[in-house]
């Protein structure tokens, strides 16, 4: 298959504490590292992961931290069609803690796509069986929406609402209200509401509720469990699966997500 994502990357350094410091605490990380993230990267990763590659459309600053992101993700067999501006790459500091939750601070503004732009191979679109859509303007929602399947991310509401395109999912968290959605929100109404619930499943419209699957392991990180869960629903809707074989399938990712470091640590692959 072919699959995209539509989205911004960061550039985030990982610290591993025993908790978050308090206000003007000193604590001591056990451990650290850095990788490309933000919802776009870890949706690419997790669909490479599944489908041997993926298309990341997204948007790099001219430095080093952008320059990192992208051969990072070229590593993990995504392919990068990216625009890149002559300002810094956005970065930030997640602090993970020894529940496996993470608290995360971001530097800069973020780096989004304008779906206009000429330099971009937009028609790559029209040929991809499935389209996460993460973030960027209007303009590239209705380029998403050339994929046979688009999915979009519910923090997006006010971009989605201004392109006015058919959504065949959207998906975010109940608990979040930067991704709360109610119907009525989009017109046209989206034709699969996912809301996420983390270890309580979910919910879904229409469907009613969902399971969550156990983790493979023990917790180590919450980090991108919510994108590799709407890439894994993005590959099973494209994939044609019934909608509860597809929802088990991004619940999968997400749950094998939490047992390490990311997609680039612990993968969720499909077997055979």
């Amino acid at each position: 298959m072919r699959l995209a994502v539509v989205g911004h990357v960061e550039w985030i350094d990982f610290l591993r504490v025993s908790r978050v410091p308090a206000q003007g605490e000193i604590v001591h990380a056990s451990r650290g590292w850095a990788d490309a993230a933000g919802g776009g990267a870890v949706a690419a990763v997790q669909l490479a992961n599944l489908a041997g590659d993926a298309m990341i459309f997204t948007t790099f600053g001219a430095d080093e931290r952008g320059r990192q992101a992208r051969e990072r993700l070229e590593a993990q067999h995504v392919q990068v069609i990216a625009h890149e501006i002559d300002q810094p790459q956005r970065y930030g500091v997640t602090f993970v803690d020894d529940d496996g939750e993470r608290t995360i601070t971001v530097v800069g503004e973020r780096l989004t796509l304008r779906g206009d732009d000429p330099d971009l191979p937009w028609s790559e679109l029209e040929h991809a069986d499935g389209v996460y859509f993460v973030s960027g303007d209007a303009e590239t929602v209705r380029q998403a929406r050339k994929a046979r399947v688009l999915v979009a991310a519910s923090r997006s509401l006010e971009v989605l609402q201004e392109a006015g395109v058919a959504l065949d999912a959207i998906v975010g968290s109940a608990s979040d209200a930067g991704e709360r959605y109610e119907r009525g929100d989009l017109d046209p109404s989206p034709r699969l509401v996912v809301r996420t619930e983390g270890a309580a499943g979910g919910t879904l419209e229409p469907g009613g509720h969902y399971d969550a699957v156990e983790p493979p392991g023990p917790i180590v990180d919450s980090y991108g469990c919510g994108d590799c869960f709407a890439a894994g629903l993005t590959y099973g809707l494209a994939a044609g699966m019934p909608v509860a074989e597809a929802v088990r399938l991004a619940s999968r990712c997400g749950a094998t997500v939490l047992t390490g470091n990311g997609p680039y640590e612990r993968q969720f692959t499909l077997p055979g």
